[in-house]
């Protein structure tokens, strides 16, 4: 689970304008996803101030502190920055005065800014660490995007996934991660999966070794996150074992608490992976569109049934 973010990453990110250069940023870490608009305790009200989270001074605030005195402004910043707050943004184009970049400096708190208005850039940077501070597992697989459906290919070790991913690249679709998948839980509906930065674009082939995806194939046939819609299991083909043929019945699998659609794929030679992966991520776009073509062919069953039994 990742329990931090390093301000640096935030700043860059966020593309945001540093107005304290000589306080050292590189050790100071975020802990948690929301923001506080620090619009009490510039009043004096401190009796729950959330000083963990990122601080952000809208036109709002900005204005308030217009309205007051110099020795009413400067006590209010020296309050506010007592608390070891990991930074203040200003928003809107707003600009501190000297005074509270002077304490600020002298408190080691860095003050940024921003042209972004307010709103817009609350809901960008709360939806940027959600994602960074996400709960993260790492499993073993591939995620490609097919159609617009995130795939996850999971099975055993040399069973087939990466040459799976590399003829789904060749079929126009994009590959997220090879080998090492990981995973974000972002809400309770929603799973993210991304590859380590290390590994990013690379995939393994038995027999040839690492080939860069990107490089062979261009930037079109890569992407850096997606969704995960569907989970697909590479298995050894078992003649003693039932498989699904209708697919009535959804099976799930579960990670980090969210579940997700999940089917099981026999391998046997000569069966086209690509198609099959195709063919259940446009199947699964269907379903979630409301047409179900098992459930379809169940009902022309029914009907033909009912028919008979009606002569």
């Amino acid at each position: 689970m990742s329990s931090s973010v390093a301000l640096t990453k935030i700043v860059e990110s966020m593309n945001l304008k540093n107005l304290t250069p000589d306080v050292d940023i590189s050790t100071i870490e975020v802990t948690t996803p929301d923001i506080n608009r620090p619009a009490l305790q510039l009043t004096g009200y401190f009796e729950h101030f959330a000083a963990e989270r990122v601080q952000i001074v809208g036109y709002v605030e900005f204005t308030y502190l217009e309205h007051m005195t110099r020795e009413q402004r400067v006590e209010a910043y020296e309050q506010f920055l007592a608390h070891k707050i990991p930074c203040i943004i200003f928003t809107t184009r707003t600009t501190p005065d000297d005074d509270i970049l002077s304490i600020a400096t002298r408190q080691g708190i860095p003050v940024f800014s921003t042209d972004k208005g307010t709103s817009p850039f609350m809901a960008e940077i709360i939806r940027w660490l959600n994602v960074e501070l996400a709960p993260c597992i790492s499993i073993h697989g591939v995620l490609v995007d097919v159609y617009g459906e995130g795939v996850l290919i999971m099975g055993e070790s040399g069973i087939g996934k990466s040459e799976a991913a590399l003829e789904l690249i060749k079929r126009g679709h994009r590959l997220v991660s090879d080998d090492v998948v990981e995973i974000r839980k972002v809400s309770d509906a929603s799973l993210v999966g991304s590859a380590p930065d290390i590994t990013r674009h690379f995939i393994e082939l038995r027999g040839i070794g690492i080939i860069d995806a990107k490089t062979l194939f261009g930037v079109e046939s890569v992407k850096n996150t997606q969704t995960i819609d569907l989970v697909i299991k590479l298995e050894e083909w078992d003649k003693d074992k039932e498989y699904d043929r209708l697919g009535l019945q959804e099976e799930y699998t579960e990670f980090l608490g969210n579940r997700v659609v999940c089917h099981s794929i026999p391998i046997r030679p000569g069966r086209s992976l690509a198609v099959i992966v195709e063919s259940a991520a446009v199947n699964h776009r269907q379903k979630k569109m409301g047409y179900n073509a098992a459930q379809e062919l169940y009902n022309r069953v029914q009907n033909s049934l009912t028919k008979k039994r009606d002569k």
